[in-house]
């Protein structure tokens, strides 16, 4: 899906774009998942999708943590019905 699809979406539902765009939603993830979750940088910026940027952790990481990412996911989506539920 592309940013473009995504902030189609958002002004659709009357976000403009002084609320939020799509990168506001990744660097608002990613500074929740490390900072009030206590994920590590490293998971984080894997889901999130970002290049290492050394060139020989390009050319040999090859990991993707997988198990632990789905289970990151999972506590940001439970995290997120919690502020819901909090908003009620």
């Amino acid at each position: 899906m592309s940013d473009n699809s995504v902030r189609v979406a958002l002004r659709a539902m009357g976000f403009g774009k002084e609320a939020i765009t799509p990168h506001g939603f990744r660097a608002m993830a990613r500074t929740i998942l490390e900072e009030e979750l206590g994920y590590s940088d490293k998971l984080v910026e894997l889901q999130i999708a970002h290049k290492v940027h050394n060139p020989m952790g390009r050319a040999y990481d090859r990991t993707a943590f997988l198990p632990e990412r789905s289970a990151m996911m999972q506590r940001w989506a439970d995290y997120l019905d919690q502020l819901t539920d909090d908003a009620k």
